[in-house]
């Protein structure tokens, strides 16, 4: 579940701490208001891990990196790829009127996109975290509706909390490393 560089992963605690921080706040659009404190506590974990995971990016910048000329501009067409799928998903779901399976779609498309993503940058947990937040994406709307919950407090705080794990991971892994 190691990455090679110590950047890496801790650019990878920023960016899914950042995120996680991104889902847990969708998921306070309408969730039961026993979760909220759950969701505040996970959105300030998240930002906290995001900071530090920051701190270790830019003191390890001159390291190495699994980026370079040839993984670089793959990854911008993955991410690209991604960020299409996920507006044009949107935009249509709008159209139709199901604005509540947004959270969902988004969920799934960044899932998806992620797996690609863990292999270029030879990241393995990266996997794993693909692979839970697809679920996530998946099962959001039948539990949602066994639960009579917003479909976007389930896939915010499953989300969130798949990503602040893997950023709190990626964090320790960087940190060890160091």
């Amino acid at each position: 579940m190691i990455t090679e560089h110590v950047r890496d992963a801790a650019a990878t605690a920023f960016v899914f701490g950042f995120f996680a921080t991104s889902w847990f706040g969708w998921a306070q659009e309408a969730p039961p208001k026993r979760w909220r404190p759950v969701l505040i506590v996970g959105s300030v974990l998240a930002l906290l891990t995001a900071a530090a995971g920051a701190l270790l990016a830019w003191r390890h910048w001159s390291d190495g990196t699994a980026f370079d000329a040839d993984t670089s501009p793959t990854f911008g067409l993955v991410v690209g790829i991604e960020f299409a799928a996920a507006a044009v998903g949107a935009g249509l779901l709008a159209l139709l009127r199901r604005r509540e399976l947004t959270a969902p779609w988004i969920a799934l498309v960044v899932g998806v996109h992620l797996f690609p993503v863990a292999a270029l940058i030879d990241y393995p947990l990266i996997h794993l975290v693909a692979a839970l937040v697809t679920v996530v994406a998946l099962a959001a709307v039948p539990v949602a509706r066994a639960r009579a919950v917003a479909v976007s407090a389930v896939v915010g705080l499953g989300t969130g909390g798949v990503l602040l794990i893997a950023a709190v991971s990626s964090l320790l892994i960087a940190l060890l490393a160091y």
